[in-house]
Formats: structure tokens, sequence, C-alpha cells
């Protein structure tokens, strides 16, 4: 089998807010090298836990848990930190310092590889505005190279975040919602360019996505939450129509699902998705 990137095991995490209620209880998972995952569910389901979790930002309760074959949580910091520089996580909401230049905020990824000095001379002088401009423009977004962050709309902040995640070593790279505020060419175009970088590096990605259709159209592996529990995690030939059903019962369909457009008879007894 392939070496695996992340090994879930009786993973339960709590929420760090909100009374530290249960956010994903008794989840196992695996992740190769090279693997591209979608997770879908709803509002709600522990989707974002799940990936601050495999950036290891978010400690689990109980359960074993693997990433690049060490526990994070065993290590010091020192280690920790090295590892975590392995992983990149995009929000969906990109922290990202309002006042800053975009070619600063995206060549911040190359943090973990500079010393000191060299990162303090990069706020004033930009190390390699190049290859800022290089991965911003495989986003439609080379001409913000010197736009400060503020001047950003929230679709362009998304894609400047993904763009740093092109400058990084990350052998894992996650993406929470990374469509959530572009239109249908854009979500197109940042799909393919994260499934085209994640080959080339042979990492694993993994993408939370409210866009059914689209993760049913472009990753081979589905994995499904509802309610903290992994409800399916199957390749996309085997997910039917009835299963996103009931994963979405009560909800309402997000934009072009393969449901959203379905006669209310369809859908009767709240079965929508």
């Amino acid at each position: 089998m392939p070496e695996a990137v992340y090994d879930l095991r009786g993973l339960t995490v709590r929420h760090l807010a909100a009374g530290h209620a249960l956010a994903l209880e008794n989840v196992d998972l695996r992740i190769a090298a090279g693997e591209q995952v979608a997770v879908i569910g709803p509002s709600g389901a522990g989707k974002t836990t799940l990936l601050a979790t495999l950036a290891c930002t978010h400690r689990p309760e109980t359960g074993a848990f693997t990433a690049l074959g060490a526990d994070p949580w065993s290590l010091d910091n020192r280690a920790r930190h090295k590892l975590r520089a392995r992983l990149f996580l995009a929000p969906q909401t990109p922290p990202l310092p309002p006042r800053q230049r975009v070619v600063t905020a995206v060549l911040a990824a190359r943090l973990p590889q500079w010393n000191f000095w060299q990162a303090a001379v990069s706020l004033f002088k930009p190390a390699d505005p190049e290859a800022a401009f290089r991965a911003l423009s495989r986003f439609n977004l080379g001409d913000k190279l010197y736009s400060r962050v503020d001047r950003l709309s929230g679709g362009e902040r998304q894609r400047c975040a993904l763009a740093r995640m092109l400058l990084s070593d990350a052998q894992a790279l996650l993406a929470d919602e990374p469509l959530s505020a572009l239109d249908p060419a854009l979500s197109q175009l940042t799909l393919a360019t994260l499934q085209q970088e994640a080959a080339s590096r042979n990492a694993a990605l993994v993408c939370s996505l409210h866009q059914v259709e689209l993760a049913l159209a472009h990753f081979p592996r589905i994995v499904a939450l509802k309610h903290g529990r992994i409800a399916f995690d199957l390749p996309r030939e085997q997910v039917t129509d009835a299963m996103i059903a009931e994963l979405y019962l009560g909800e309402l369909p997000p934009a072009n699902s393969p449901l959203a457009h379905e006669a209310p008879a369809t859908l009767s007894g709240g079965a929508c998705l």
C-alpha cells in the first residue's frame, strides 16, 4: 500500500468553544501520499474541525493519530513545529494581515525555510517576487502582486492563500471550502490548479467542499461527515443520489447540486440535499 500521510483510529475531538461539545467522534481515516479526497457534509458536520486536526492545530481528545508517520502530540514543540511545516491548511477565511502587500503574504509560505533575518528583510524587500507572481498567476491573480490585502475581494483573498500553498513544501495540502467565494469558472480553475500541484509533488490533497457536484466530478474519493461521524468513505463511482440525499436530510440543497433542481415530490418527507 502507498505510504500513509494520515492514519486516524477511533479519533474523538472536541470543539474549542461552545461548551467543548464533541466535534468528531470515533473517526477512522487513512489517507495515502498522492490521494485526492473531498470531504462533504452538512453545516456543522465537523469538516473544518477535521481539517484543523489534520493540520495538527487542533488536538484530539482520544484515539490514535499519526501525520507523516509521527504522533504530533507526542513530539516536543520544536519537532511538532517542523512537522506542521510539512502540512499546509488554507482556511475558508484566510487570516492575512490587511495592510500587507499580496507579494509578502504569498511569500510567507517560505517562512519555515528562512532564518529570522531573511524573514525580516523580506517584509521590506520581497525575496522572490517572481515566484509569488507565478503562483498568483495560476489563480488569475498575477495583477494583484503589489496590491494590499485589504483591497482584495473575499474570493481574491481565498486565492491568495491558495497561491501561498503553492510556494510551501507541504506534503499534505488541506483546503477548507476553497470555492465558497468563487464563481463557477474560477471554481473549476482553482480545483484544477490544486489537483495539478498535489499530483506534481505526490502530496495528499484534502478539500472540504459545499459543492457536492464538484466533489463528485473532480475527486476520486469522497468522505462524508454527519454529526461528527463518517457517514461513508467511498470511491465516487459508488456514491449514489440516495446516499447524498440521506446525508443532507433536512438541509437546503447546495447550489447546483445533483438534487437541487429535482421536483419537490422527489424530495418528499424532507429528503433534500
